[in-house]
């Protein structure tokens, strides 16, 4: 049945133009069909924190979105005050001008400041559409010594989606320690559903509902 993928599926919203009975919805549709998690920006964390108290569902706050440019000590204040605000988990934009440039230390570093700053699992994305296949791999390696949890594919603001080629690029970097979202363009059951047969462990979509339904 369709909705037994939606425990691996983060419930997101991060339109700029998102009103508070907009996240209201996303909580309502989240406790409705059982999603994973509900991914906001970090000024709904508080209140999205508010309305999953005593459910299983996580709150995952975004960091660095969606350009990934800002300083690595702005990116760790604003992970550590996602947490304080009650995110059980963190999307963070790898700082990809910096990759593109080979400075891979400052990556990793500012990957691993928001992984010790926030102390919960951390997603970092890597965008993949901006990425050749070798820097897709490079960048899974430097998030998985950075201490993440997952690798995730893109903001969904970027120049493509998920594929399944990314995809099993992904898993077969980071092999069974790390879990692969699988995030953008993803607006259908058989699309969810052949992310994770390619390796995605989690599914990031707005269309949710529309998924399971």
């Amino acid at each position: 049945m369709k909705k037994d993928i939606a425990h691996l599926i983060d419930h997101t919203l991060l339109s700029p133009d998102a009103k508070e009975e907009d996240i209201r919805r996303l909580v309502e549709e989240a406790k409705c069909f059982g999603f994973a998690a509900c991914c906001v920006n970090p000024y709904w964390v508080p209140l999205v924190s508010k309305l999953l108290k005593g459910t299983s569902i996580k709150v995952c706050g975004v960091v660095g979105f969606p350009l990934g440019a800002n300083k690595p000590e702005v990116k760790a204040l604003e992970a550590r005050t996602c947490v304080e605000d009650g995110a059980s988990e963190i999307d963070m934009v790898m700082n990809i001008g910096a990759f593109l440039s080979g400075d891979y230390a400052t990556v990793e570093a500012d990957i691993r400041g928001v992984v010790e700053a926030s102390g919960v699992p951390v997603k970092v994305i890597i965008e993949v559409g901006l990425l050749s296949d070798e820097q897709k791999i490079m960048a899974c390696k430097i998030a998985k010594s950075a201490g993440a949890s997952f690798v995730k594919t893109c903001t969904g603001f970027g120049p493509s989606g998920a594929t399944t080629h990314d995809v099993r690029l992904m898993s077969k970097a980071v092999g069974k320690s790390m879990g692969v979202k699988a995030a953008g363009s993803i607006r259908s059951y058989r699309k969810a559903l052949t992310m994770l047969k390619a390796g995605a462990t989690r599914i990031g979509a707005s269309s949710s509902v529309k998924i399971v339904s």
